[in-house]
């Protein structure tokens, strides 16, 4: 698979180098409001249950949004740290990322709007087990945070822009 793996990279790179409008992409995600708190979410091919624990009025069907967060940016650094080793020729038997999210829910329940209501910091461990010596693998670490995704989402702020569709019911139109 390294191999493969590797081949796949440098013929991508060539491929966006020679054209830089094959670079982009768009993903999309698709939810919906199911019960309570739960939404049934799609994400191009897959669909996953999102959901609250019972502490915050939901059922615990599945991970809620921000443990989600935590699971794009543990899982990107992982894909990251692999796509890098083996285009570096770095010898990488495995990785694995745990992280903490700290949230103060004040700033969700409106409690006190000094509060933000996403985390106030995100704190982890990247886990390597590698042949290669300390320069080369705080060399990969910097390549690693300097083009993993999810990481760049998180540090830098995002234009979001959500548009609000309102589609009123029988009862609200007659009103």
């Amino acid at each position: 698979m390294s191999a493969e793996l590797k081949e796949l990279i440098f013929e991508t790179q060539a491929k966006f180098k020679a054209d830089p409008d094959e670079a982009k992409a768009v993903f999309r995600s698709e939810s919906a409001l199911q019960q309570g708190m739960q939404s049934r979410v799609t994400l191009g091919d897959h669909e996953i249950v999102v959901d609250e624990p019972e502490s915050l009025g939901g059922a615990n069907t599945g991970p809620n949004p921000v443990e989600l967060i935590l699971a794009a940016l543990g899982s990107c650094q992982e894909i990251t740290y692999r796509a890098y080793a083996t285009a570096l020729d770095i010898p990488l038997e495995s990785v694995s990322v745990t992280l903490e999210g700290n949230i103060d829910l004040r700033g969700f329940f409106g409690v006190d709007d000094s509060v933000r209501p996403g985390y106030q910091g995100i704190k982890g461990t990247v886990r390597i087990n590698s042949s290669a010596d300390e320069a080369t693998l705080q060399m990969l670490r910097t390549a690693v945070n300097a083009h993993c995704p999810v990481l760049d989402i998180l540090a830098k702020p995002v234009p979001v822009e959500l548009d609000l569709s309102i589609e009123q019911t029988a009862a609200a139109a007659a009103e």
